[in-house]
């Protein structure tokens, strides 16, 4: 059997999978963050002994978090955990569990659970992307993942749309995920007159109701979802692309977004399909525990 862990800022789930990638149980707990990074291998390792007991055999086990795993220094870079971060994450958890494992970016898993078992089973090449608090990618050819040169593989979320644009958490202004996550379409709504305390849910809400202020800041949302997916398309062409995270469940991003992505593509023809996940919140745990066949 095979466990997969996602890694969070406030959750950590772990997933039991059998052999025919049945969900035999799954199990949350509180990431104690706040505690330190001692106290996140602790739940992770009695996590995965919680899982084995009820498996009664070993299992392989893969961990899906944001941030990457250098193949510099084999340290973890880019966590939204702080006390993650340049930490010898990987070798220190197989140190607990006196086993090999996996550790992937989560947006890769997400991306490999959609192209096993999800809305992209069927294609041959797949951008899994991430449109939530943060925005990401995963790039799976043949149901393999592509990790690339540096690990970054499917990195859209950095790439410069504006010049000038919001200032991003990585230090560079105009990054994809400062307008097309959650809190940029909230930052864009205030820097529009839009009173605080909304959130991208809301707005969008608003938007289909009639409020010009909504309507406005959603009509540039998608003309950026468009430029920024375009790219990606011209450079990848992908036999489809699957939505996920939160903002994956607005439907204009597979009529009007869609529209905005062919005005950008290098092609008179475009017919790329763009699918929303059919593993939902599951993707993510599901497959970190796919890294393994």
């Amino acid at each position: 059997m095979r466990i997969g862990i996602d890694l969070g800022g406030t959750k950590t789930e772990g997933v039991l999978l059998a052999s025919d990638g049945r969900e035999v149980i799954r199990v949350r707990y509180p990431t104690p963050q706040s505690s330190g990074y001692e106290s996140i291998l602790v739940t992770i390792t009695n996590l995965v002994v919680e899982l084995e007991t009820i498996a009664k055999e070993p299992c392989t086990v893969g961990i899906g978090t944001p941030g990457t795993i250098s193949p510099h220094d084999n340290l973890l870079k880019n966590s939204s955990t702080p006390c993650l971060t340049n930490q010898s994450f990987q070798a220190d958890i197989e140190d607990r569990l006196k086993r090999s494992v996996r550790i992937e970016n989560d947006a890769n898993c997400f991306a490999k659970s959609e192209a096993m078992d999800g809305a992209g089973r069927n294609f041959e090449t797949i951008f899994g992307v991430i449109l939530g608090t943060g925005v990401g990618g995963g790039i799976i050819v043949r149901k393999r993942l592509l990790q690339g040169r540096l690990h970054i593989a499917g990195e859209w979320g950095h790439n410069i749309l504006e010049k000038e644009g919001p200032l991003c958490y990585c230090g560079r202004e105009g990054c994809v995920e400062t307008f097309l996550s959650g809190p940029g379409l909230v930052q864009a709504y205030e820097k529009l007159g839009g009173a605080p305390g909304a959130t991208a849910e809301t707005i969008i809400n608003d938007s289909e109701k009639g409020s010009h202020l909504a309507k406005t800041c959603v009509s540039g949302y998608l003309q950026h979802f468009g430029k920024a997916l375009a790219t990606v398309i011209n450079i990848f062409d992908p036999h489809v692309i699957v939505l996920g995270g939160g903002l994956s469940n607005f439907h204009r991003l597979y009529t009007d977004g869609y529209k905005e992505i062919q005005k950008h593509v290098f092609w008179d023809k475009f017919d790329t399909p763009i699918l929303k996940n059919k593993n939902g919140d599951s993707a993510g745990v599901r497959g970190a525990a796919q890294l393994w066949p």
